[in-house]
């Protein structure tokens, strides 16, 4: 028998979900930057180990932004959490409990869901100061379970899974293959690691507006080659990541087809273009399919 299940992992921006995600991959499978709104989609993990197998949620950060982007954004967490058994609900512990978090703790007040609190980034923090924590943060919800853990160095995270399951039901067969690692297409990877790369080079320079959209992946005999257009709100936004006779996109081009390279286990060569959104408008590319 094996212990199958949905997990969605919420909370607010930066609190470290996609590092998580990462970490019970074992892999690089989300996006992460420091840059509020990094994920936009609901990007999917399909855990397997011997007696279970897990689908991971990572939602995106709740958004305060009314624009389509942001309402988006929460649509695709809504989505997430409706669909699962067990809510991951990840807390900065060094940033402690805020009025946003208690905001996001009173929506799972109708939803009858496993909730756990996971208490994040714990790495540095004395055993006293996380046990004051723990006790902290229990007055604002009944929560299910209480886990400290860093999700940067992994540490705990054996624990939060082998603690999921007791929450999951049973199944006599797996859903879906060992070998598949999530439902997200090649393209959409493709396109978010290029993202990631632009977020990561750029800073703050860049708004969170910026896309990426796979144009076309071709299989070669040696490796792919890959096209990729960036597409950004304005024109100066375009110049900076273009930079300098074509330096910074350069850069760009260079880190994120290492990472392409190691999500394929191949040689890669990949193509970069950068449009405007006006540009866009021009073309058969609806802005839908660009993320917004």
């Amino acid at each position: 028998m094996y212990k199958i299940g949905m997990v969605s992992i919420t909370g607010r921006p930066n609190a470290g979900k996609s590092t998580l995600l990462n970490a019970i991959m074992k892999t690089h499978l989300a996006i992460v930057s420091d840059k509020v709104g990094t994920t936009r989609n609901n990007i999917i993990g399909i855990y397997n180990d011997d007696d279970s197998q897990i689908l991971f949620f990572d939602t995106p950060g709740l958004n305060k932004s009314f624009d389509r982007l942001g309402a988006k954004m929460n649509r695709n967490i809504r989505e997430g959490i409706s669909s699962s058994e067990v809510i991951l609900f990840l807390v900065d512990a060094k940033k402690g409990f805020t009025d946003n978090d208690k905001k996001i703790v009173d929506t799972f007040k109708d939803l009858n869901k496993k909730v756990f609190l996971i208490i994040n980034k714990i790495d540095g923090l004395p055993r006293e100061k996380i046990l004051n924590k723990i006790t902290e943060y229990q007055k604002y919800y009944d929560f299910n379970e209480i886990i400290p853990l860093s999700a940067q160095r992994g540490d705990n995270v054996d624990e939060l899974i082998k603690t999921i399951k007791k929450y999951l039901t049973e199944s006599e067969e797996k859903m879906y293959s060992e070998e598949d690692v999530t439902f997200n297409s090649l393209e959409f990877q493709v396109a978010e690691l290029v993202r990631e790369e632009i977020l990561n080079l750029t800073y703050q320079e860049i708004p969170h507006e910026i896309t990426c959209h796979t144009e076309e992946i071709v299989k070669r005999k040696n490796g792919y080659d890959i096209y990729v257009t960036v597409a950004v709100s304005r024109d100066n936004i375009k110049g900076i990541i273009i930079g300098q006779k074509g330096q910074m996109l350069k850069k760009i081009g260079s880190y994120a087809r290492k990472k392409i390279e190691e999500l394929l286990n191949t040689k890669v060569y990949l193509e970069l273009k950068v449009k405007t959104f006006k540009d866009w408008k021009n073309s058969d590319i609806k802005l839908k399919d660009l993320g917004f």
